[in-house]
């Protein structure tokens, strides 16, 4: 039995979402569908891309993941299916590919989407559906796109390094407002070698030691640690941490958005060593 995720930033207040499973299961009623989330930002395409590669690699071997953000930010003339670590990937040309996988994908195609007088998303997903019903039967990936594609490519954004720190973005920010940077352990372990550090946020707030889970300290204390991912995560236990401290997801809208109403966020955390 196939199974077939689901990614979107359509929200579960209309038809949509249950169209669209009603034409994956009219192409192949053996389908497993199974939903990640509907509420992405449509503009937040770090966010998409954590959340997608973290849970992704979850899956087994053969597994279809849709994933559908900002459809419509250019007219929709196509879209890409790609296989990645043994699983394949569908979703628009607008650089949310590579932002998952993290390289151009060897073996991909486009879908061509019909265009009529009134495109919308169950007219862009048909063509999809269309293509996934015979590659989830066997039939050769090559034989249900175009091959020869050119795609729009963006890259995940990567901390910044000197001598004694480091600099990271703020990717995601969870229902509990705990707040995701783009550093791994890893890295973090490199750069630090052994010394000691400060993790600052904002111009005067700081946290100096690593937590082993959210129960290692009481309620209403800061806290950083390495999370189910394995980036670092800063919080309040039992508290909200991005909107007590004004931080915000790295994106160019939220940055113009402070703009508009003159106000700041901050989107890096910074780690010094010594």
């Amino acid at each position: 039995m196939p199974i077939v995720t689901l990614t979107t930033d359509i929200g579960q207040n209309d038809y949509i979402i249950g169209a669209i499973k009603g034409q994956l299961l009219t192409a192949n009623p053996a389908f497993n569908i199974v939903d990640i989330t509907h509420s992405l930002s449509p503009f937040n395409y770090l966010q998409a891309a954590y959340i997608c590669s973290n849970a992704y690699k979850y899956y087994p071997a053969g597994t279809f993941h849709v994933l559908l953000i900002n459809l419509f930010d250019a007219p929709p003339r196509r879209l890409l299916l790609a296989e990645h670590n043994k699983q394949w990937i569908a979703c628009p040309d607008n650089g949310i590919l590579t932002l998952v996988t993290g390289s151009k994908p060897a073996s991909m195609v486009s879908v061509p989407i019909p265009q009529t007088d009134s495109l919308g998303v169950l007219q862009c997903t048909q063509p999809l559906v269309n293509a996934l019903a015979p590659l989830s039967q066997g039939r050769p990936l090559e034989q249900v796109g175009e091959t020869g594609v050119t795609i729009d490519e963006r890259y995940p954004l990567r901390a910044t390094y000197g001598n004694n720190w480091m600099e990271g973005q703020i990717i995601f920010i969870d229902n509990f407002e705990n707040v995701v940077v783009n550093i791994t352990r890893d890295e973090f372990e490199a750069q630090r070698n052994g010394r000691s550090f400060k993790i600052v946020f904002t111009r005067n707030e700081m946290i100096d030691t690593l937590a082993q889970n959210y129960s290692s300290v009481a309620p209403g204390e800061k806290m950083a640690w390495f999370n189910s991912a394995g980036y670092l995560e800063i919080a309040i236990n039992k508290g909200n941490m991005a909107g007590l401290f004004g931080l915000q997801g790295f994106s160019e809208t939220s940055q113009q958005a402070a703009a508009l109403h003159n106000k700041w966020f901050y989107q890096t955390v910074r780690i010094f060593f010594e």
